[in-house]
């Protein structure tokens, strides 16, 4: 069974079993606590703590989905057998629908019933319990009497192995239990399989405080499973390891012909620092020095390392566009914008020789690198630390990464404290996760930008249809960023309609304002809200035009916005892209 294969089965047999199929979020997620999208729950997350209502979003308490993953602690390590930064996840959820006895029965069905494995070559663990949380004997029992497991086969693991936490610094978690499968049935009797499945019991909501984690149990329990699919290829194919499966080989294959000089490690090194390249572009991140974009930018820049290193004189950025949108483009269409996404990459090549041209210049000057000359290095010429692990590694023999990491920090901390005295002790002017500005010239822009937002998902409306919703979105001083629910890219003619609809409204010169009402009667009034938002029984309604009555837009909102629209300027549409099934984003700036 290939992947597309599993990944197709797996949607239809939840399906089928009464689950929404609900697309992939992007790997740039709307939550702040994380950098990037890191498990499948993560989109998922207000519907457990019932800040969202699953029954109005999708029609059902429980959902599925094989969604995009990313995650950084795992960089350094990527070249051996196991680890990887972008990978998918299979999961499924239920949010109050069903708890350990429907899960449970799933997940071996599926992998007995479905996937054809002999139930003989597998184990399972489960939460031995702790002075916290008390052992969990509900799952032993489902597996042992009802599905008949062996006890033999039931392992009791600890907190570090079977309890998962929350994503980020809090949400929701609980006790786990896990499905391993081994190549044998021998070798399932020694405990030597591989963890497929993992099936989290969602009791509690986390807090981590002072490095400890807080319980709290939740009014709703929650089910929330993951199985890596790459991992799940490997045992179904029959392959030593995930570059041997159809998910990398391909492009291993490519990669070899145009350098068969390569050894396993950089091969490995290479696909996997491709294949997640395209990913990120795909979802609109950028190469940068600051968060996604600087994880971006060490991705792209070992892979013009290695080129270097290792005398590869073919450009292999073709070569991986091409292959991710023939293999995924099917699950993942945004990955199909093969010139933008290529465009993205040389564009960093084109940086990265200015900047390499000038750092080996540099480097050439030191005998020993000091954590202090590293960071010098990267900041002037934008090479990271781990470009200098494979560029001159007998120059930082003597310097390890937490060296760096603490010039980092220091760094950080001078900028911060000069940013707090030049905006008078307040850091931030403003943040409220969707909104960001750090000064007062900063804060007008966002202002700008936001009531252009209300004004674009208005126009969007009137020239795509009233089946326009937003599906997130984040506005600082460079840029609004606005998700919303349409299956195609938009026309350039659209593209200049929607342009024409929200100027036209600037000049109009129109006043903004807003009113507080109860949550029922706001309803009432037609105004546009975020679907996956649960909403306070109180809230403002803010409305561009004369009266709530004939206004152009109306929208819950927190707010703030500029007085009139003729303060926002002129708006212009600066990209637009997919970022899921069935979800696009538009990038705009104002002048």
């Amino acid at each position: 069974m290939n992947s597309n294969q599993v990944r197709k089965e797996f949607l239809s047999f939840f399906k089928k079993h009464g689950h929404a199929i609900v697309p992939s979020s992007s790997l740039v997620p709307d939550d702040p606590s994380v950098l990037l999208t890191t498990a499948g729950m993560q989109q998922f997350k207000p519907y457990y703590v019932g800040k969202a209502d699953p029954i109005r979003d999708f029609n059902s308490r429980d959902a599925c989905s094989a969604q995009k993953c990313f995650r950084t602690s795992d960089i350094d390590e990527v070249g051996d057998e196991i680890h990887l930064t972008f990978f998918e996840m299979l999961g499924n959820f239920s949010f109050g629908g069903y708890f350990k006895k429907e899960a449970i029965h799933f997940g071996y069905n599926f992998i007995v019933n479905v996937l054809g494995i002999n139930p003989e070559r597998m184990y399972v663990s489960v939460f031995e319990g702790d002075s916290d949380v008390p052992q969990d004997k509900e799952s032993f029992r489902i597996w042992h009497e009802e599905l008949g497991l062996p006890k033999d086969k039931i392992k009791l693991h600890s907190r570090a192995n079977n309890f998962w936490g929350p994503t980020g610094n809090e949400g929701p978690c609980g006790p786990t239990t896990e499905i391993y499968v081994a190549p044998s049935v021998a070798e399932a009797m020694e405990g030597k399989g591989v963890e497929v499945w993992n099936i989290v019991f969602n009791e509690f909501y986390g807090k981590r405080t002072d490095q400890k984690l807080e319980l709290k149990k939740l009014e709703t329990f929650g089910i929330d499973t993951g199985m890596g699919l790459e991992r799940l290829a490997v045992m179904l194919q029959g392959v030593k390891n995930v570059f041997e499966t159809d998910l990398f080989h391909p492009l291993i294959t490519q990669i070899r012909e145009v350098a068969p000089h390569l050894d396993e490690r950089a091969l490995r090194v290479l696909a996997d620092h491709l294949r997640a390249s395209v990913f990120l572009i795909a979802d609109g991140v950028r190469p940068s020095n600051k968060e996604a974009g600087y994880i971006l930018r060490r991705l792209l820049r070992r892979i013009l390392v290695y080129g270097i290193k290792y005398d590869i004189h073919a450009d292999l950025f073709p070569i991986a566009v091409s292959f991710v949108k023939e293999n995924y483009s099917e699950q993942y269409p945004e990955v199909s914008k093969n010139k933008e996404i290529l465009d993205a990459m040389l564009d960093e090549k084109t940086k990265f020789e200015k900047a390499l041209a000038l750092g080996v210049k540099e480097i050439e000057k030191y005998g020993e690198i000091t954590a202090q000359d590293a960071f010098y290095i990267y900041e002037t010429f934008g090479l990271p630390f781990e470009l200098l692990q494979e560029l001159v590694p007998a120059k930082i023999k003597n310097l390890d990464k937490k060296a760096f990491d603490e010039e980092f920090r220091k760094h950080q901390e001078i900028s911060r404290a000069g940013a707090e005295k030049k905006f008078g002790g307040h850091g931030l002017l403003l943040n409220t996760g969707e909104l960001k500005a750090g000064s007062q010239e900063e804060l007008d822009k966002v202002l700008r930008l936001h009531t252009a937002t209300h004004l674009l998902q208005q126009a969007l409306r009137e020239v795509l249809g009233s089946d326009v919703h937003q599906m997130g979105s984040d506005v600082t001083a460079e840029r609004t960023r606005f998700d919303f629910s349409f299956s195609r890219k938009l026309t350039d003619e659209e593209v200049k309609k929607v342009e024409e609809i929200v100027n036209g409204q600037v000049q109009k010169d129109l006043p903004v304002g807003f009113v507080e009402m109860p949550l029922n009667e706001a309803q009432k009034t037609g105004a546009l809200h975020f679907f996956k938002e649960k909403y306070p029984e109180k809230v403002k309604v803010y409305y561009v035009g004369h009266s709530l009555q004939d206004a152009f837009s109306k929208e819950f909102c927190g707010g703030p916005h500029v007085t009139n629209t003729l303060k926002v300027g002129k708006f212009k549409i600066s990209k637009q892209e997919a970022v899921g099934a069935g979800v696009r984003r538009i990038r705009g700036i104002v002048e």
